[in-house]
């Protein structure tokens, strides 16, 4: 992976919707899912998955709310990184394994997306980090991920989507609940030197 100073990394506005679609037309049969499955509920999902989890992206960041980041290398788009207030993400509540551990606000990463060729090559933790930097930018204190285990699930490659715990644990993330073999809740705590 190039060094993480030859990365640049950008919050998701309407100037980088054709970036991020581009990034997505990597993606195959997944690329209808348009990074919505932890921000409708699942009904909806499944009716609207392809065009209109792609319209439901773009409307999001047509209002003027940042639903992600973005990874570039030499200017092209190599990443995508979810991360929002938990609040932008309902359907974590609605999970057993997923709810919420406590009242404090946090904001969540929930999805990721890597260029074939950048993929096994850290850029997954690049992407945590400046998700942190971002969110400390935003007012965040503390960031919290949903990370599979992938020695505990029978096909990983499913569910890495949401990243995986060595990555999280690389970008000082710890774990503060398990509520299922596949999958922990992890936080980094923003210090007052990196707000």
């Amino acid at each position: 992976m190039p060094e993480e100073s030859q990365l640049e990394f950008r919050p998701v506005t309407a100037a980088e919707w054709d970036d991020l679609q581009t990034l997505f037309a990597e993606l195959g049969s997944l690329q209808g899912c348009w990074c919505m499955w932890w921000r409708v509920r699942r009904a909806d999902f499944e009716r609207q998955f392809g065009e209109g989890n792609r319209q439901a992206l773009k409307q999001i960041i047509d209002s003027g709310q940042v639903p992600g980041i973005l990874a570039y290398h030499h200017g092209q788009p190599i990443g995508w990184c979810s991360v929002a207030p938990r609040e932008a993400f309902p359907v974590l509540d609605r999970s057993p394994v997923l709810k919420r551990v406590d009242d404090r606000p946090v904001w969540s990463i929930v999805c990721f997306v890597v260029a074939r060729a950048y993929r096994r090559r850290g850029l997954m933790t690049a992407l945590i980090r400046a998700a942190v930097a971002y969110a400390a930018g935003q007012g965040a204190r503390i960031v919290e991920a949903y990370p599979i285990l992938p020695e505990a699930s029978a096909d990983p490659r499913w569910l890495v989507f949401s990243g995986v715990r060595s990555a999280f644990e690389r970008a000082g993330f710890v774990e503060v609940a398990r509520r299922s073999r596949v999958r922990c809740i992890m936080r980094y705590i923003i210090t007052d030197g990196e707000a």
